[in-house]
């Protein structure tokens, strides 16, 4: 696993665990506090060295952090929202896009094809920080379900969307007859994976009742419907995105058994919480390492302001859309959208494969773990404060 000992393993646990209470007992985000561990570590004389690889993140990490939120998600309030959704999603993710690649662009000089690269890989959400918080705050059920369900989509149309510019960055044709059959086989041929492989998995787990079985069924979903994917060059978090859905909202109405459910379910809690720890953990022992000062203030400046403006543009205007509708999104909720869209994972995993001929391609990498840390500790830092201020949470909107 890229190096990393199961001594240093179960140190970083450890950090973990007391990150996690320390966290709790102050009602802070604990990923915050994950990276600021992660960047004592890192200063700690002859301490073991970690690597934060695109390979441990995506074949390890990320598949269990993407199936076990959809395993969460309801069928019912996940369709309810999905206009909403999938409109700042779609719509949203190309609307920051082209801000961030344009102001890229203009501003710093970079080339169109770096600066759309970063553009899109950085409009990657990741409410990990956020939902904890509403977990803690007892935070209000539809907002949940629209900043956990927002991400979610967000993310698959993000990899779809990286997947076709890494391609032709890497010398693929860029006319449109080459372009669209690829974008679609990996926008839908993922569906169809993570089709297959949850429907093959709910066969087999109606035929016990043993949970540990149903555990491990449900493991073999997230990671083969995700590597799978990627192997036929479809998208990796949409197939584990429609796998834990699938097996979520199916599996409970027979294929999972009533009594190994809530084992599946806490096992998968327990996976992603894992997982997480050793995302943030190492995105704070990374950013020791990464000379982020070479890129200089007004660089790093640029790129958080863009990312800012690019999600305000996605969320403001789009939410507004649904102003007449029975989905109209309150204000107080679109400040949430936007200022909880949090950078974390998927947009590091994305940056760290961005193929070396791209000039930017350096300057790339170190951007967004500028705007990735910047998101944890100064928006993720501020989010219950905000939600709270903004009367979000359940006990304040029911008096």
């Amino acid at each position: 696993m890229d190096g990393i000992a199961l001594a240093p393993i179960g140190f970083l646990l450890l950090v973990a665990c007391l990150i996690a209470m320390v966290s709790r007992k102050l009602g802070l985000p604990y990923s915050a506090g994950l990276v600021a561990a992660g960047l004592l570590i890192a200063l700690i004389p002859n301490a073991p060295k970690f690597t934060l690889s695109r390979d441990l993140i995506f074949n390890i990490l990320l598949p269990p952090l993407v199936f076990e939120a959809a395993l969460q998600l309801p069928w019912k309030d996940f369709r309810r929202e999905l206009p909403v959704t999938l409109t700042l999603a779609l719509i949203g993710v190309g609307l920051a896009a082209l801000v961030v690649a344009g102001g890229l662009h203009y501003w710093l000089a970079w080339s169109w094809i770096g600066a759309s690269l970063f553009a899109v890989l950085i409009a990657a959400t990741d409410p990990v920080a956020v939902i904890a918080a509403f977990k803690e705050m007892n935070a209000d059920e539809r907002l949940r379900m629209l900043v956990e369900s927002e991400s979610l989509l967000n993310d698959g149309v993000v990899a779809v969307a990286f997947a076709v510019l890494a391609a032709i960055a890497g010398g693929a044709s860029a006319n449109a007859g080459s372009i669209v059959p690829a974008f679609l086989w990996t926008l839908f041929g993922a569906v169809l994976v993570g089709g297959v492989i949850s429907g093959l998995i709910l066969l087999l787990a109606g035929r016990t009742n043993d949970h540990l079985v149903e555990i491990t069924l449900t493991t073999l979903a997230a990671y083969g419907s995700f590597l799978i994917a990627e192997r036929l060059h479809a998208s990796g978090v949409l197939a584990s995105l429609t796998a834990g859905l699938m097996i979520g909202n199916l599996g409970a109405k027979g294929a999972i058994s009533d009594a190994g459910r809530p084992h599946v379910l806490a096992a998968w809690e327990f996976f992603a919480f894992v997982a997480n720890s050793f995302v943030f953990l190492l995105i704070g022992i990374q950013l020791v390492g990464a000379p982020i000062g070479s890129l200089g203030w007004e660089t790093e400046a640029i790129a958080i302001l863009l990312v800012l403006a690019g999600r305000a543009i996605a969320v403001y205007p789009l939410s507004n859309l649904f102003r007449p509708t029975r989905l109209q999104v309150p204000f107080a909720f679109q400040n949430v959208l936007f200022w909880g869209g949090l950078r974390g994972a998927l947009a590091l995993a994305l940056a760290l494969t961005v193929p070396p001929t791209v000039p930017e391609h350096g300057a790339i990498i170190l951007s967004a773990f500028v705007v990735v840390a910047f998101s944890i500790f100064v928006q993720g830092l501020t989010m219950p404060w905000l939600v709270e201020r903004l009367g979000l949470t359940r006990e304040r909107r029911a008096g």
